[in-house]
């Protein structure tokens, strides 16, 4: 078997390069794979021609300290073995990262791009900035000419139709929607399951999400419920609708465009949006542009971005991202007996939280309190309350209102706490939130644990290390490293003089009677 990243070799191409045309002009990067069953087979033929890097180990062992932390080398391959149209899709999308996103970004995974902000910034604001909005791709993406641009309807509609983004930006012919609405990644908080029971290590699908796979933005498009009767209304037994994104995506040797589907029953409830703009600004490239799915209140992935046909069908979708993937299974399913249908299919996102500031193992020199920052979020609902812990759970305090953002029916809120500390050492802070209908979060990572490690609910802990200057003691620790220009961080830095005279110690151990009893 090849290596694994980051000892890959270098991409070598076998026999002559293949040719898969792009499906239409103006659409850089989209080959259409589901109407041509002849051309997936000839993709797997080639696949199979290959030995692919394996995944990563980055589970039993420790997670690389680079920015980009892991690079995605098979799945660039697997773009490299299909030719011209699809070998620069890396490159491309590597490209538009730079472009469109912070900076300072956490690329979890280069390609396909999965990046989220840094944790403090993250909720600074009710609502994220497009550049700082969390990234989960699973694959290229595609470069679409806006004036060349259309969506289809089809399959169990009653008068089929192709739209384009003009005639849907028409507001005499579709009610326009601006929404306020959280998206959140199945994958949030996952490094909290690694860290304590490894699972599937597939880097794509179980990338090592922290805190910041989730975003709040204002939403401006079309919802698909107006559309459907747009195009006559649903068939008798349309119950569900699919979505096909224009970027590739590959899943044990096959090739697929990225297909998902939602029940009808969110569509008719307009809980489902054709989104062009977001935070007021057209779709960045990397979020969808020019036309995506916003799916309010359910797992990220049934979001579709560079959205190019809606199809009504009888059943959930057999699509890979919908049958194989996004499952929940239970502590007794691992690589010993899990099948795909032996879990269930994530949709509403749960009840969760977490604290963004501080963060693990900060160690923090205070006067009796500690201001802890965070978000709160419920899929089926809005966060009600918002209680957090400095004893790992025994004693809660519940969030001031005021110090909590605005209320929406489908986002989060953000919040802020000064946490009374007394204590000092290593001390555990966690948080849990209650939603409208009283959900609330599991208390440990144990109890949510999956083997694709997928929605970590549980409370979140981060550990802080709490020196409290109103302690006498501390205080003349602190004066110590003062008067001596020296730092007293990081905490596990031996000290550099003596902890005491020996005058005070044999005033101390003469007041504590010795080490010794007399008698």
């Amino acid at each position: 078997m090849a290596p694994a990243e980051p000892n890959a070799k270098a991409f070598e191409q076998k026999g002559e390069e293949p040719f898969f045309a792009e499906e239409l002009p103006g659409w850089c990067g989209y080959v259409e794979w589901e109407k041509y069953p002849e051309k997936k087979k000839q993709a797997a033929d080639i696949l199979s021609k290959y030995d692919f890097p394996v995944p990563p180990e980055f589970q039993f062992e420790p997670l690389p300290k680079t920015n980009p932390v892991l690079e995605g080398v098979r799945w660039k391959y697997y773009h490299y073995a299909m030719g011209a149209t699809l070998r620069d899709m890396p490159d491309i999308s590597w490209k538009y990262v730079q472009k469109e996103k912070s900076p300072d970004m956490i690329h979890v995974l280069q390609f396909p791009y999965n990046g989220e902000p840094p944790r403090d910034r993250l909720v600074t604001t009710e609502i994220t900035p497009n550049a700082d909005h969390f990234v989960r791709n699973h694959g290229g993406i595609p470069e679409i000419d806006v004036e060349k641009f259309f969506f289809n309807v089809e399959g169990l509609v009653n008068t089929p139709k192709r739209i384009t983004l003009k005639e849907l930006q028409d507001e005499s012919i579709f009610p326009r929607m601006t929404k306020t609405v959280t998206l959140q990644c199945s994958g949030t908080r996952r490094i909290e399951q690694i860290h304590e029971y490894p699972g599937d290590g597939d880097e794509l699908i179980n990338a090592p999400w922290g805190e910041g796979a989730i975003g709040t933005a204002r939403w401006t498009g079309v919802s698909l419920k107006k559309v459907i009767k747009h195009c006559g209304g649903i068939k008798d037994g349309g119950k569900h609708v699919e979505f096909f994104g224009a970027d590739s995506y590959f899943k044990k040797g096959q090739v697929y465009n990225y297909a998902v589907s939602v029940p009808m029953r969110k569509v008719k409830i307009n809980e489902v949006m054709l989104a062009w703009e977001m935070n007021g600004e057209p779709l960045p490239k990397i979020h969808g542009y020019p036309l995506r799915v916003v799916v309010f209140g359910y797992i990220g992935a049934r979001s579709c971005k560079w959205l190019y046909r809606v199809n009504v069908i009888g059943d959930p979708s057999l699509a890979p991202v919908q049958m194989k993937e996004y499952i929940y299974y239970s502590p007794q399913m691992g690589k010993h007996n899990v099948t795909y249908s032996n879990g269930f299919s994530i949709q509403t996102m749960p009840v969760s939280s977490a604290i963004m500031t501080p963060i693990n193992h900060d160690q923090i020199i205070h006067d009796g309190k500690i201001k802890l920052t965070g978000w709160a979020y419920s899929g089926s609902g809005w966060p009600e309350r918002v209680e957090v812990s400095g004893d790992g759970g025994g004693i809660w305090y519940e969030v001031p209102y005021e110090k909590m953002s605005k209320k929406y029916y489908h986002a989060w809120r953000i919040w802020e706490y000064e946490m009374p500390v007394d204590a000092e050492g290593w001390l555990e802070f966690c948080v849990r939130t209650w939603d409208d209908a009283l959900n609330t979060q599991p208390t440990y990572v144990r109890s949510a644990w999956n083997w694709d490690l997928h929605v970590t609910s549980s409370c979140h802990r981060v550990k802080i290390y709490s020196i409290n200057r109103t302690k006498e003691m501390t205080a003349k620790r602190l004066k110590q490293f003062e008067e001596r220009g020296l730092s007293i961080w990081p905490i596990t830095r031996p000290m550099p003089f003596d902890l005491e005279t020996e005058e005070e110690y044999l005033q101390q151990m003469k007041l504590r009677e010795g080490r010794d009893p007399e008698e």
